[in-house]
């Protein structure tokens, strides 16, 4: 397997719009829905997923192995648009490791974290 098309420093950013699949409202108050932390761990995990697609090697994939310093620093509301981008930071045998920030429009950060990824064969 081959490694080389990936290089640290790569980076990748993707808009993902709140749909009420990404929200919570424990209150089941009207208007209140948000995004929940596991759906933004989710956001955050597919983005690094579609960084890493253009670079791998033939008849291979990525499954995610941590999640370091998670951080769900604000709410965002249902319609409102997230954009995460994400920065591969580290590149160890197989192993990804990919630096992630989590935006609601051009100031307000929501989210911060460090996701690991392994490349694996998709053959048997």
């Amino acid at each position: 397997m081959s490694m080389e098309k990936f290089q640290a420093g790569q980076t990748f950013e993707k808009e993902w719009e709140v749909t009420k699949e990404h929200t919570t409202n424990r209150m089941g108050k009207e208007g209140a829905d948000v995004l929940s932390t596991p759906a933004l761990l989710g956001l955050m995990e597919n983005t690094c997923i579609e960084q890493s697609e253009p670079y791998m090697p033939e008849k291979h994939t990525t499954v995610g192995y941590a999640v370091d310093g998670l951080r769900h620093m604000a709410p965002t509301s249902l319609g409102e648009k997230v954009r995460i981008t994400v920065k591969l930071t580290g590149i160890d045998r197989n192993r990804l490791t990919y630096e992630i920030e989590a935006h609601e429009g051009p100031d307000k950060k929501i989210g911060v974290a460090v996701h690991k990824r392994a490349v694996i064969s998709t053959e048997q």
